[in-house]
């Protein structure tokens, strides 16, 4: 697969969600963002006003993270986050599954809770009359579950209608990152109206690239001009 500059530069969902990461920190961040059109802007919950502000004239748009990172909150508290979010100008939700439940084989729990915050989002969107849809992002943190438990996961998050399935938070030691094997197995279990995001641990272009050839339609990564400034190096070495 072939990607260009600007398919690369769409890919992208660059983030900032470091604890540490300070308002001088978030808004230079959010300025790159919106200088290099990338796909979205991801920072923690506390900053989604400032960069709304910030990115209201691109095309970069505002996504934040809900139960992140370890996704144990209780549904109600996702869900009030998510709206919460939304309110303050938030465009895209990346929430964490509950991992424990799923792999306890609580599967209508899952879904319940999936099906909740998907709805949450929408409503908020349909009742701020916000003109662009919300899109929703389920974190699986793929490198805990078996193949099978990915599936599975698959399959609760096509019923519960989520926009992305995408592979890690990136803040999970045991977890790990994103893999091409993960990427394609959620692929070939994911209809083609389903997204792939594939996060954690990319921060170079070859890297990006290797995921977007597994399948991938988004990349979440905090290195994202790194990624661009390297596959324009790429570019100018094949001439």
């Amino acid at each position: 697969m072939i990607v260009s500059s600007s398919e690369l530069v769409k890919s992208i969902d660059h983030t900032i969600l470091k604890s540490q990461a300070t308002v001088v920190e978030v808004g230079k961040a959010c300025q790159l963002a919106k200088k290099l059109k990338f796909a979205a802007m991801f920072v923690s919950p506390c900053y989604v006003k400032l960069a709304a502000e910030l990115l209201a004239t691109g095309t970069t748009k505002v996504g934040t993270a809900v139960g992140f990172p370890l996704g144990t909150q209780h549904t109600t508290a996702k869900c009030f986050e998510a709206i919460n979010s939304i309110v303050h100008g938030a465009e895209e939700i990346d929430f964490v599954l509950n991992v424990g439940f799923l792999k306890a084989g609580r599967y209508e729990d899952v879904y319940q809770e999936m099906r909740a915050i998907v709805l949450a989002a929408k409503r908020q969107q349909l009742k701020d009359n916000i003109k662009h849809s919300i899109i929703t992002k389920v974190i699986i943190e793929a490198g805990l579950l078996t193949e099978q438990e990915k599936k599975m996961a698959c399959k609760l998050a096509e019923k519960a209608r989520v926009d992305f399935v995408k592979t890690s938070t990136g803040f999970n030691p045991e977890a790990g990152g994103a893999t091409q094997a993960d990427v394609r197995l959620l692929r070939r279990n994911l209809p083609l109206t389903i997204g792939v995001k594939a996060s954690g641990g990319i921060r170079t272009t070859e890297q990006a690239l290797m995921m977007l050839e597994a399948g991938a339609n988004r990349i979440g990564t905090s290195a994202g001009v790194q990624i661009i400034e390297g596959y324009k190096e790429l570019a100018m070495a094949k001439k």
